[in-house]
């Protein structure tokens, strides 16, 4: 089966373009760098000629709001176009656990106006809700630092690793279309501070984590259950322990 994995150079696209050409399947990467960009169209008729699956794990080059939106506006706009001109059976997306839960986010408003639009398009779609990924808590650590110290609230939370990221997208893309979401977590959940505070001390980062609950994360104040996936959450299997180990 021929699957297209839009941002297939990043850190998710790497991973799924290789889990599925380990199960037998022709999974080709497409990006800026190599030749295929969705806000321009570029290269897009000719590398979803003959697929069966389109994945989009693209991301905006820019989180502010206007960029982000139109980013998330324009690539899924063109990429559902071109998609169903090539008549690709299945238009895969993935998305964030909590998006609808974030909506005070420039950034979750646009994953939100992506996910409306793939709804609204009449194609065969899944969208998988993931939860934050393990490889990411440096940059939590890293905007949520004022003055010198990372001030976080106790929220909820179950991240993952970027590799079970990847195989939960792959058993959705191989699977029938969900034309739903969903919602893929890790194994173990957290408090907020405690995570970036248990991944600082691994890292030998020696800022101080405080525990804060009106601090916002990425703009957004947060309940208890913002950020955690719902009863029936695909899990992983890679702890942070583990995936801490193996850094």
């Amino acid at each position: 089966m021929k699957v297209v994995v839009i941002g297939g150079t990043g850190l998710i696209g790497s991973k799924l373009v290789a889990k599925l050409g380990e199960h037998g399947h022709e999974a080709v990467p497409a990006a800026p760098n190599t030749g295929v960009n969705t806000l321009t169209g570029e290269g897009l008729a000719e590398v979803l000629e003959g697929a069966a699956v389109v994945v989009d794990v693209s991301n905006s080059p820019s989180f502010a709001d206007d960029p982000v939106m139109e980013f998330f506006r324009t690539s899924t706009t063109n990429l559902l176009e071109y998609s169903a001109k090539a008549g690709v059976g299945h238009h895969v997306a993935l998305s964030v656990v909590g998006t609808d839960r974030l909506q005070e986010s420039g950034y979750f408003r646009a994953k939100a106006a992506q996910e409306q639009l793939i709804r609204e398009s009449g194609r065969p779609y899944s969208i998988v809700h993931a939860t934050q990924f393990f490889e990411f808590v440096k940059a939590i650590a890293d905007f949520s630092t004022v003055d010198g110290k990372v001030r976080l609230p106790s929220a909820l939370i179950q991240p993952m690793a970027a590799d079970d990221v990847a195989a939960g997208l792959g058993r959705v893309t191989v699977g029938e279309p969900v034309n739903g979401i969903r919602e893929i977590g890790g194994p173990e959940q957290f408090g907020l501070d405690e995570l970036v505070r248990k991944g600082l001390a691994a890292k030998g980062d020696p800022r101080e984590v405080v525990t804060d609950e009106q601090a916002p994360y990425s703009g957004v104040r947060l309940s208890e259950r913002t950020l955690v996936p719902g009863p029936d959450a695909q899990l992983g299997e890679i702890t942070f322990e583990k995936w801490l180990a193996q850094q």
